[in-house]
């Protein structure tokens, strides 16, 4: 018996506004990468006082914080008509999130630790149901389980070379190299997106006085 698989990706005609996004996202979270593996070893190594439990508390705050927060902005973000609300919580957590990199520079305690991880835990939570939001709205027809991997797949490739050079930037540089080059990727994240926000925001023209929200259908290729 015979089993044939016929790939041929030139049929997947990716519009621009996934490919922004997967590169967002490629920025934004292969940036955070290169932190997330030597998180706890910085907290031990940099952070006076730290204990392994402190460190636990720190992790989980974050965590809990992110989760807490995800869920009511996801539901505010869907009553909202159109894009705009999303697209500028977008901003806010990317910038948030640059700005939570910059500060654990600054952190000299336990306690110092644990509020930039609640900040880091709002960032996050602010920016997976702003990207979720608009991304799942312009999915390419027919391509979902295409688009949703290739982010994915970019994503995980990313954290596995961020997690290897991150690493090395740490031993060589210091914590503090790692850091600002994060909130760089962050903020890169975020300026790429303003660069374009007729992209994502498009102005309303003489047959579509007022965009409610678009598709790709909208979106020249």
């Amino acid at each position: 018996m015979q089993i044939k698989i016929n790939i041929n990706l030139s049929s997947y005609n990716i519009n621009r506004i996934i490919k922004f996004f997967v590169i967002s996202d490629l920025m934004f979270l292969g940036g955070w990468g290169l932190i997330v593996p030597l998180f706890s070893v910085f907290l031990l190594q940099d952070v006076p006082n730290t204990t392994l439990f402190s460190v636990g508390v720190i992790i989980a705050s974050y965590w809990i914080v992110r989760s807490v927060v995800q869920m009511p902005v996801a539901i505010y973000l869907d009553k909202r008509e159109g894009e705009k609300d999303d697209f500028y919580t977008l901003i806010l957590a990317l910038m948030l999130a640059g700005l939570t990199a910059m500060l654990y520079l600054l952190v000299k305690s336990v306690s110092g630790a644990l509020i930039v991880a609640v900040l880091q835990g709002i960032a996050f939570g602010l920016y997976v149901p702003s990207w979720s939001a608009i991304f799942s709205r312009h999915l390419d027809k027919n391509h979902y389980a295409f688009d949703w991997s290739l982010d994915n797949t970019t994503i995980g490739l990313a954290s596995g070379v961020s997690a290897f050079i991150g690493g090395g930037m740490a031993k060589f540089l210091g914590f503090e190299a790692v850091f600002i080059l994060v909130s760089i990727l962050s903020f890169l994240s975020a300026f790429m997106l303003l660069m374009v926000p007729n992209l994502i925001l498009p102005k309303p023209t003489l047959k579509v006085p007022f965009i409610k929200d678009h598709t790709p259908a909208t979106i020249e290729e």
